[in-house]
């Protein structure tokens, strides 16, 4: 099978930095980790707040990466800055533009490695997805990011990195809480699971949701975990954004296969979890998300199923028709079999959106993700076997 081509672009002020790598990276500092830096660097105390929130400003609410121009901080102190500290971002190898407008950046970090991150503009909003870690353990068998193994966890800094540079890319600065956004929700969904790079997620959403940045409510934030029970709690209390359940399945036979971590988080563990969510309430729901796998997981009885299981938890389920990928064992369900699925549970009062696939020509729709230089050479019956079909 021929993977789709799509219009390749490298935005010229992504080209890679010349930085001294041993520097400290200011990016992806906590506003209390910026202070004692500043301070260690020779900056006075009663002054450090006032540096951390101009610099602050400048790299969050501004994009300027370059200290010299920073110009409400006097010059002594820029060549300071200069030789002590840099800003680095992830750079942008490839930009990809599918038909319906969604961008892939193929990103390149510290140590060469690759991840990747997707821009979806929609009529109401404009969300981008980005990555946790380069790979991921979970081997999912119908992600096409599940096939790659885990290489490292993402800093902080290659977190909001790729919110940065989408907002260089969309050139958008200088907003506002209220303001509007071509960028306007952040979803924790691309490579990755985030419960297993919990710190530096919370850190870097603690970043984007500062209302001196880039100033994105906690509501507008989702973090979707495949089942990581002890941090989904941690993630109510300590980060406060929106969750998802990367759920797929309904009995725990099907679910071992699907989201292998369900071996060691059963069904029952995972949604007390969610019973035991620190915000769910009515208007804060957690959203279940369930890929319609052809024969798999989509009959009448799985939709039943269901609805009982998360009977009691404010919650809507997001349909997901099954992206397929060169290899993948799986199918896409019918239209009209999502359809019957989504009835069932929209009859037991659950809101149950029909997510529609975006940039598939890209190789960017939800569990595709992967870059392809690093992709598994792999058969079909090889990741059918490991998937336990």
């Amino acid at each position: 099978m021929t993977e789709p081509t799509a219009p390749i672009t490298q935005d010229m002020l992504t080209i890679p930095r010349k930085l001294e790598p041993n520097l400290p990276n200011l990016v992806g500092m906590t506003r209390a980790q910026l202070r004692d830096v500043l301070i260690e660097a020779g900056t006075p105390e009663k002054q450090a707040k006032m540096r951390v929130g101009q610099i602050w400003s400048w790299i969050y609410n501004k994009g300027v990466y370059d200290f010299s121009q920073m110009t409400n901080l006097a010059k002594p102190f820029r060549a300071m800055l200069a030789e002590r500290f840099r800003i680095a971002l992830p750079d942008i190898v490839t930009k990809q533009v599918s038909t319906d407008g969604t961008r892939k950046y193929l990103l390149k970090i510290e140590g060469g490695h690759e991840v990747e991150a997707v821009y979806i503009p929609e009529t109401d909003r404009g969300t981008l997805c980005i990555s946790s870690q380069v790979g991921c353990t979970l081997t999912c068998s119908f992600c096409h990011t599940g096939t790659q193994k885990l290489v490292r966890n993402l800093t902080p800094a290659e977190i909001i990195g790729q919110v940065l540079l989408a907002r260089d890319d969309l050139g958008e600065w200088e907003k506002g809480p209220d303001d509007p956004r071509l960028l306007s929700n952040i979803v924790l969904m691309g490579m990755g699971e985030p419960l297993y790079n919990f710190e530096a997620v919370r850190d870097a959403m603690k970043i984007a949701m500062d209302p001196e940045g880039v100033a994105l409510s906690r509501r507008r934030i989702t973090l979707s975990t495949s089942g990581v029970v002890p941090e989904i709690a941690r993630t109510g209390e300590e980060i406060g954004c929106m969750l998802a359940i990367s759920f797929h399945a309904t009995t725990n036979d099907v679910r071992d296969k699907l989201v292998p971590i369900n071996k060691r988080w059963n069904i029952d563990e995972l949604l007390q979890a969610c019973r035991d969510f620190p915000r769910l309430s009515n208007s804060e729901r957690i959203t279940f998300e369930y890929v319609m796998l052809k024969d798999v997981n989509d009959s009448d009885e799985d939709a039943r199923r269901l609805v009982k299981l998360i009977e009691g938890i404010p919650a809507k389920i997001n349909l997901i028709p099954f992206n397929p990928w060169p290899g993948s064992p799986y199918e896409r369900s019918t239209k009209a079999r999502i359809k019957a699925f989504g009835d069932i549970v929209n009859a037991a009062g659950y809101a149950s959106p029909v997510r529609r696939p975006r940039g598939e020509d890209i190789m960017a729709a939800c569990g595709q993700l992967k870059s392809a230089t690093e992709r598994a050479r792999k058969s079909r019956a090889q990741i059918a076997a490991e998937a336990g079909l």
